[in-house]
């Protein structure tokens, strides 16, 4: 119990409203009253009540100042009190002061005036806002008095997150980009193609992989078809070589895919800098679409570089280093992956309609239909397997529907449209670039395959086990089993001795589940079979099948090349052993303290991808392209270069690519008959009758390289007097040029 001294004698003003709380607190220092300060910093409603009458007297405590008791909760409740409290007296107190101060002896004045409770109510009742405003402005220090004592606890709390700004809200967006998987893997796809194809972009305007005459042939065609499509689109297909014939462009494939990159530049020397660049980002989206596929079916990170190193950087592509159309086969692994993303199928858990996604399925399909305008040698055989892939899955499906397997709406009218209208562009894709294919097959029966053609590019049983000269791993201790190959650089198909180590681990030891396993086995053994064209058993059941029935097959010659489809599967094979290699290792180290792989635990798990890229490391060649003569840069054409043969029109192709005058040489995978006649007739020139024919044919310009002639018809040419002819020669460096 607290003893109260009796009151004063002398009446005083009333006290401060945020020292009313507090017994013991020092008096206002302002001759006015609390209520007439508290109206100077409010609004009119919220004014206080006048003093308490003389007669009235507070209290004074006994006992040291404590906090009020807890404010009661209903105005009925609340203690009929003489002026009112302000915000800062009015606010709630910490538990712990009002535990202290429980019952300690609160002041409270009291009035006499019936009127005083009704106006005090009204004054608690304004805003919060309009008080607390008014305690601000009250200079009495009612502010700090009202502040609850600080917890010591609050020195071990976190510091408070503070609002990014807009520039460190862009830098985090940066981070996360910069440390996403995606970027990564497009990153370090580009920087391995260009480390695994060097010297490629050593002299980029002046060299090429491998050998001058295919290389300059597809340097022309995305040369073309920029500038075509640009031009004329109307005459995409009748190109400047081959003149007089028409539809020359679909003398072999196209990479019509690359024609934007075509629309860059003109001239032999940017043509050049092009294909060696698409070379290099050739092999960085090889290696990024086996990636994304290997991901996509539910291997690890490690298990898909080494899958996509393996199909990337195989020995066997090497051989095919000269060959961009073949080179160029990201768009396979990538669109699967794509499709599988969205239909949202992986090999690890099946089939989840949750994750289906139609936008990435019709990004398949037009990734599918990119792929297939780069030229049918690759392009057919991967429309086959997804008509065969979109076969089987139909077929699954309606197979656990009858067994009552089926999952409800299995793709959604979304999906199903975008498969609709993806495949729809896929097809006309394929269409359309078939047509030509289609007219020249009819107008040049020379065009056509036998299967004598086939036996001569297939590769017997032990291709698989040679690798091509260009292996810097291999290439010369192959160098006598190649000599036993009749043409080694379509017959040397070794996918690497790592890779076949890793696939056979990973037939018994993977993530894969054990149908997946045998069904990727399989798929080895008949893209395998198949790769060997009429040399397995004659090919009665196996490729000459295909070759005889399906649309399209006989156009190819070269069997081999399914080799990428074996590449891929092995590939997808290893990675489920080095996927589950990797599990084991991350197993073992959350045995440890921390848990985390020993040093040589985590260099181990990088072992497989370094003997990949170390069986995938090249001494491919790059030599110097040939000059362009002065006249291809000035001739309207049309013109005959001579010595006319296929490698040497393939580099006349090139030259041309400043003016794209029309010229008679052209080279391709077959040689028209026209073509022949013109060789046949020039090999005279220059005489009365090579000089009519080529009139006739209209030809308008010969040119002649001398650093080509020696040892040809032609070499006694040079010396020839053209007086009685009617044309006209003039000698130009290492070109003698005539005009007919």
């Amino acid at each position: 119990m607290t003893t109260e001294p009796p009151a004063p004698a002398t009446p005083t003003p009333a006290t401060d409203p945020a020292r009313a709380g507090s017994a013991g607190s020092a008096p206002a220092s302002s001759d006015k009253p609390a209520s007439a300060k508290t109206s100077e910093g409010a609004p009119a409603a919220s004014a206080p009540t006048s003093p308490a009458p003389a007669g009235a007297a507070t209290k004074p405590s006994s006992e040291p100042a404590a906090p009020d008791p807890e404010p009661a909760k209903s105005e009925d409740d609340a203690p009929d009190a003489g002026p009112p409290k302000s915000e800062a007296a009015q606010a709630p107190k910490p538990r712990a002061a009002e535990e202290a101060g429980a019952g300690a002896g609160a002041v409270a004045t009291k009035t006499d005036k019936p009127d005083d409770a009704a106006k005090s109510e009204k004054s608690e009742a304004q805003p919060k806002k309009a008080e607390k405003d008014g305690a601000e402005k009250d200079g009495s220090g009612s502010e700090e008095a009202a502040k609850p004592p600080r917890d010591p606890f609050t020195s071990f709390a976190p510091e408070p997150e503070h609002e990014p700004g807009r520039l460190q809200r862009f830098g985090r967006a940066i981070g996360r980009f910069v440390i996403h998987e995606r970027f990564l893997a497009v990153v370090g796809s580009l920087a391995l193609a260009v480390l695994m194809t060097w010297p490629t972009l050593r002299y980029p305007q002046h060299t090429l992989p491998q050998d001058i005459w295919d290389p300059t042939l597809q340097s022309w065609q995305m040369a073309w078809s920029g500038h075509i499509l640009l031009s004329d689109p109307t005459q995409l297909w009748n190109a400047n070589a081959f003149y007089p014939e028409r539809l020359s462009f679909a003398f072999s494939d196209t990479l019509l895919g690359y024609a934007p990159a075509g629309m860059l530049g003109d001239g032999p020397t940017a043509a050049v800098l092009r294909y060696n660049i698409m070379f290099v980002l050739a092999h960085a989206l090889a290696t990024l679409g086996a990636y994304a596929l290997v991901r996509q079916l539910g291997a690890g990170r490690t298990g898909a570089v080494v899958a996509a190193a393996a199909y990337t950087y195989a020995p066997w592509m090497l051989s095919q280093a000269g060959h961009l159309h073949i080179v160029s086969n990201g768009g396979i692994p990538l669109a699967l992956a794509m499709l599988a993303r969205g239909h949202g199928y992986s090999f690890r858990h099946g089939y989840r309609p949750d994750r289906r996604h139609a936008g990435w399925a019709l990004l398949g399909w037009i990734v599918a239909a990119w792929q297939i305008s780069l030229g049918f040698g690759i392009g057919l055989p991967f429309a086959y397997v997804l008509a065969l892939l979109g076969v089987a899955a139909i077929g699954v499906w309606f197979w656990r529907k009858a067994r009552r397997w089926a999952v409800k709406r299995p793709f959604g009218i979304r999906l199903a449209l975008a498969d609709v209208v993806g495949g729809a562009i896929f097809a006309a894709t394929g269409a359309l670039m078939s047509l030509p294919y289609f007219e020249v097959a009819h107008q040049h029966p020379e065009a056509a395959r036998t299967v004598n053609d086939l036996r001569a590019y297939s590769p017997p049983p032990s291709g698989f086990f040679i690798a091509p000269p260009e292996s810097l791993v291999w290439g010369d201790l192959h160098e006598s089993a190649r000599a036993g190959l009749p043409w080694a650089p379509e017959m040397t198909l070794l996918p690497g001795f790592v890779l076949y180590g890793l696939a056979l681990a990973g037939l018994f030891f993977s993530v894969w589940k054990l149908r997946h396993r045998l069904l990727l086995l399989a798929g080895v053994l008949v893209s395998g079979i198949l790769a060997m064209g009429p040399r397995f058993f004659g090919g009665t059941y196996t490729y000459l099948p295909l070759f005889n029935n399906l649309p399209g097959w006989d156009g190819l010659r070269t069997p081999g090349r399914l080799m990428l489809w074996t590449s891929l599967l092995l590939g997808i094979l290893a990675a489920g052993a080095v996927s589950a290699f990797v599990r084991r290792v991350e197993k073992i180290s959350t045995l440890r303290v921390p848990p985390r792989p020993q040093p040589w635990l985590r260099l181990l798990t990088f072992v497989p991808l370094a003997l990949v890229l170390v069986e995938g490391l090249n001494t491919t060649p790059h030599p110097i392209v040939p000059q362009q003569p002065v006249v291809m840069r000035v001739d309207e054409g049309p013109i005959l270069v001579l010595p006319s043969t296929l490698k040497i029109d393939q580099n006349v192709m090139l030259w041309s690519t400043t003016r794209f005058q029309p010229i008679v040489n052209g080279g391709s995978g077959f040689t028209p008959t026209r073509q022949e006649e013109v060789r046949e007739m020039a090999r005279s020139f220059p005489d009365q009758a090579s000089v009519d024919y080529l009139r006739e044919l209209g030809v308008k310009t010969v040119v002649l390289l001398r650093d080509q002639i020696s040892g040809t018809p032609w070499q006694a040419a040079a010396d020839l007097s053209v007086d009685n002819l009617g044309i006209e020669r003039e000698d130009v460096g290492d070109t003698i040029i005539f005009r007919l």
